[in-house]
C-alpha cells in the first residue's frame, strides 16, 4: 500500500524546512549545552537540569523524525500554479453560510498546515473538501458530523501571505 502524500503549499514546505533546520543546527547545540552544564554539577540521579535536558532533547528528536517523515513524502501545491477559477490548495475562499448569512473566510491547505484558529482548513475536511473544485457563485453542500449545511463560494483569491 502506498504512503499517503503530504500536501503542502509551497509556503507550508518553507516553513517545514525552516524548522527542520532550526531544529537540527541551533535547538540540538543548545540542548547539548545544557546537558554539558549539567553534568558538571556532579549526581545526574537526582539533577533535575539534567533530566530536563534529556527530555528536551528527545522532544527535539521527535519532531526532527516527524518532519523528516512529512517532507519525505511530499506533494507540493505551489500557488503561482493553482487554477484561479476553481478552489484548490492553496487559495482563499470567501463563502457566505446559506443558514444564517454568515460570511467566512478559509485558506485551503494541505492536512499538515491545518489550523483552524486561523481559518486554515484541510483540503481534507467536510468543509475543504466540499469547497474543492467548486467555483465562485456555486453552492456546495457540506456533509460535517453535527448535519448538512451549504456554503455559497463568493471569492476565490490566490494567497498572497
Amino acid at each position: 500500500m502506498a504512503e499517503k502524500k503530504n500536501l503542502l503549499t509551497d509556503k507550508g514546505l518553507k516553513k517545514l524546512e525552516e524548522e527542520l533546520q532550526e531544529l537540527r543546527v541551533v535547538k540540538r547545540k543548545e540542548v547539548a549545552q545544557k546537558l554539558k552544564e549539567a553534568r558538571e554539577q556532579g549526581d545526574l540521579s537526582e539533577n533535575a537540569e539534567y533530566d530536563a535536558a534529556k527530555d528536551e532533547q528527545k522532544d527535539i528528536q521527535a519532531r526532527i523524525e516527524e518532519l523528516e517523515a512529512i517532507l519525505k513524502n511530499v506533494e507540493v501545491v505551489y500557488t503561482d500554479e493553482v487554477d484561479r477559477d476553481t478552489v484548490n490548495v492553496g487559495c482563499k475562499v470567501t463563502v457566505k453560510e446559506l443558514s444564517n448569512g454568515n460570511v467566512q473566510e478559509f485558506k485551503l491547505v494541505g492536512s499538515t498546515e491545518t489550523d483552524v484558529l486561523n481559518n486554515k482548513i484541510s483540503n481534507e475536511s467536510p468543509v475543504g473538501a466540499a469547497l474543492i473544485g467548486a467555483k465562485a457563485g456555486e453552492i456546495v453542500t457540506v456533509d460535517a458530523p453535527n448535519g448538512s449545511f451549504q456554503f455559497e463560494i463568493l471569492e476565490i483569491n490566490l494567497d498572497e501571505e
